[in-house]
């Protein structure tokens, strides 16, 4: 039972990610942007986790770990370039 649940995630975030990616490709707003590309990066960590689980291994969850830190980097860095307009002082 539990494998059709994560198929069935997996399918639902995967979806998810093609919206993001439509809505990367084609909004007007830079803002619009930035939440469309730090939202994909959620559904990376959920389908890399959903991976991790369906193949039992634990090296799904520590890239999980690094992608969510990264994402957390870049949404900060954005956020400040739309700011100030720079990302270092």
């Amino acid at each position: 039972m539990i494998d059709y649940a994560t198929y069935f995630a997996s399918a639902c975030f995967g979806a998810a990610f093609l919206m993001n990616m439509w809505k990367i490709a084609t909004a007007d707003a830079m803002s619009d942007r930035v939440l469309a590309l730090d939202t994909m990066v959620i559904n990376v960590i959920a389908l890399l986790v959903l991976h991790g689980l369906m193949l039992s291994t634990e090296i799904y969850f520590e890239a999980a770990l690094i992608i969510a830190m990264l994402g957390f980097v870049s949404t900060v860095a954005y956020a400040r370039f739309m700011l100030r307009g720079n990302i270092i002082e």
